[in-house]
């Protein structure tokens, strides 16, 4: 018998990354996709090492063509984890950047888009499909200097809150996780353009903020209950984090 087939978006590095390989661990044939092929192709190389089966495959999920030409590719599908996101900037609505919102939103909402209604077909062909989405706790909850990401991840939320009900009937979960503080390797530094001090002092003080594997470990979790067991919405924060605007941080003395 074959091995389900999970297909991850984003999957090059952070959260993308640690949940290809817990779910590989779990079983699964992991298809890697994001833009980076050089990057995918290690991590397959990588799974492949440790007994699991992985395939990579360049995609920029914007790219609605070349999405549609994946899925055409693929014999089946069980498994969509739409991770592929992340924000642009940290500037006031009033003198925030047109293209940095546009570009938040087409990855954000419209790579999950082309990436659902390319994938959905065989989803519900596998009859035991699950989609999960991964939003953000910003989905629920605006910030300062957050506008862009805040309204594309509200975005984000509203696809799977609606297509969960949309798809009820069908032999497919829908599954949302919202992260709150996650320290990754890219997150802050590419929201930063790069400036490593300003992408640090987002996690000041803060003692143990969640890591890619904690989220990894919450997506593989949800995707391995039984198959009428559905996890409409996870949020998951790090202890430190009550809320989007109250986190504990320990100020070291001087």
């Amino acid at each position: 018998m074959s091995p389900r087939t999970a297909v991850v978006t984003g999957a090059s590095s952070g959260i993308g990354a640690a949940t290809a390989r817990q779910l590989a661990a779990a079983g699964y044939h992991v298809v890697l996709t994001a833009r980076r092929a050089e990057r995918l192709e290690a991590l397959a190389k990588e799974l492949a090492a440790a007994g699991h089966s992985a395939t990579a495959y360049a995609l920029d999920v914007t790219d609605r063509p070349a999405v549609d030409a994946f899925a055409a590719s693929l014999d089946s599908v069980d498994v969509l984890f739409a991770n592929a996101g992340g924000a642009f900037g940290a500037d006031p609505v009033a003198t925030g950047d047109p293209d940095d919102w546009r570009a938040m939103f087409e990855v954000n909402v419209m790579g999950v888009l082309n990436a659902v209604q390319a994938l959905l077909p065989k989803l519900v062909a596998s009859g035991d499909g699950t989609i999960v989405v991964l939003s953000s706790t910003a989905g629920f909850t605006a910030y300062e200097g957050g506008g862009g990401y805040v309204a594309a991840k509200h975005g984000t939320h509203a696809i799977a809150a609606t297509l969960r009900l949309e798809l009820s009937g069908e032999p497919v979960r829908v599954i949302e996780i919202a992260p709150g503080m996650v320290k990754t390797d890219e997150f802050a530094v590419t929201r930063f353009r790069g400036d490593s001090d300003k992408a640090a002092a987002v996690y000041a003080g803060v003692a143990e903020p969640l890591t890619a594997d904690d989220v990894a470990d919450t997506v593989a979790w949800a995707v391995t209950r039984p198959s009428h067991v559905n996890i409409d919405l996870l949020v998951v924060r790090p202890r430190a984090q009550a809320a989007q605007h109250k986190v504990h941080r320990v100020v070291e003395e001087a």
